[in-house]
């Protein structure tokens, strides 16, 4: 489905007026106001990076090794996407979701009552909030390099906050990795999203900090994109 018709589809408003949004590189899924993420309705605005079809292989994964009652925290968590899709598989976990942003805090907290599940949000940067201990650790950060290239349509559009990282993109995994032990139980995860070109040397910043094993799995186009860390003993 080409965006057109996909506008055609879910937009209730004045679909001429959305046309001319759209032709004026707007994107689709800010004009409808929402987008279908891993089977839950998800809002989205210009506060809030839209969420991708990568991400869903984030938390597939994640769901595949979470178990209930465990403490999970979500680092970055714009529109509350991923959050709010493993409370609604696995009702029993106790979430904290932090991001920098009020206003990403703010679209979070909407999308978490729109789906009926109980998420404590929090305001603040990275693990600087946290006071407590986590069986797992998640997170998609920013990890675009600011000399890589984007589209447009993204650069000019979707929140500069939720996709550019300092240190050729890996700043906020090294700051994860680097600050969270104190913030894990001696059995833990970590799920990353990652770069199609970040693999190798996530892994290296990993394997530096923490006793841990490193798996990195790829993503349906074949590029490297998820990061699995877990401890060794």
């Amino acid at each position: 489905m080409d965006n057109l018709e996909y506008l055609k589809k879910y937009y209730d408003g004045n679909i001429d007026d959305a046309i001319k949004r759209l032709n004026d590189g707007e994107p689709v899924q800010y004009i409808v106001g929402n987008v279908d993420f891993y089977g839950n309705i998800i809002k989205v605005d210009k506060r809030v990076l839209i969420p991708r079809f990568e991400t869903e292989g984030l938390v597939e994964i994640a769901l595949s090794y979470l178990k209930d009652n465990m403490d999970v925290v979500d680092l970055g968590t714009g529109s509350g996407c991923i959050p709010i899709t493993l409370k609604k598989h696995i009702p029993s976990l106790n979430i904290d979701a932090i991001d920098i942003s009020k206003d990403a805090i703010d679209v979070a907290v909407e999308n978490a009552k729109i789906n009926n599940v109980d998420i404590n949000f929090i305001i603040g940067d990275m693990l600087k909030p946290l006071n407590k201990k986590y069986d797992c650790i998640i997170s998609n950060p920013p990890y675009i390099s600011y000399s890589e290239e984007i589209m447009d349509i993204v650069k000019n559009n979707e929140p500069n906050i939720a996709l550019y990282a300092d240190n050729d993109g890996l700043y906020f995994y090294e700051e994860i990795l680097k600050n969270c032990k104190n913030y894990l139980k001696d059995k833990f995860y970590i799920f990353f999203e990652i770069g199609y070109n970040q693999a190798e040397r996530i892994k290296n910043i990993a394997l530096k900090y923490l006793d841990c094993s490193v798996e990195v799995r790829k993503d349906l186009q074949g590029f490297d994109r998820y990061i699995i860390i877990k401890n060794k003993r």
